[in-house]
């Protein structure tokens, strides 16, 4: 079985995630997307896989999503998805592609409806927040 995270190894969230995904026993293929941007083609299949609109996978902070007005409604999908082609940093993380499908995994245990073996020990995450699994 094959699980792919989409990781910023500087966000806590994708680290907690990555680590319950650890925690769950398996070993996903880490993609640091901000070091190995996806093509076009790959992060409208990534997007369409969540079935998240494109909007809903930018992410706003600490991103030049507001300087270049990408809140404006005049911006199309196709235009969105060329921006954060050219700026990754725009797409929110983590994502997760499991067989089980792909996610948008904040807040990160998110994640545990979509792995194979979903339990896990109580997991602290690094703000001190305790997730303890059902």
């Amino acid at each position: 079985m094959t699980i792919t995270i989409y990781h910023n190894p500087m966000c806590g969230t994708s680290r907690n995630t990555l680590e319950m995904i650890r925690q769950a026993g398996e070993e996903p293929k880490v993609i640091e997307y901000l070091e190995t941007p996806l093509n076009r083609e790959k992060l409208v299949a990534l997007i369409k896989a969540t079935g998240l609109s494109v909007r809903e996978i930018l992410r706003q902070k600490g991103t030049p999503y507001d300087s270049l007005d990408l809140g404006n409604e005049k911006w199309s999908d196709d235009a969105l998805i060329d921006f954060i082609v050219e700026h990754p940093i725009l797409m929110n993380r983590p994502i997760v592609v499991t067989p089980k499908g792909a996610i948008l995994s904040r807040p990160s245990e998110k994640v545990l409806d979509f792995l194979p073996n979903h339990t896990i020990a109580s997991f602290t995450k690094e703000d001190g927040e305790i997730v303890k699994p059902s």
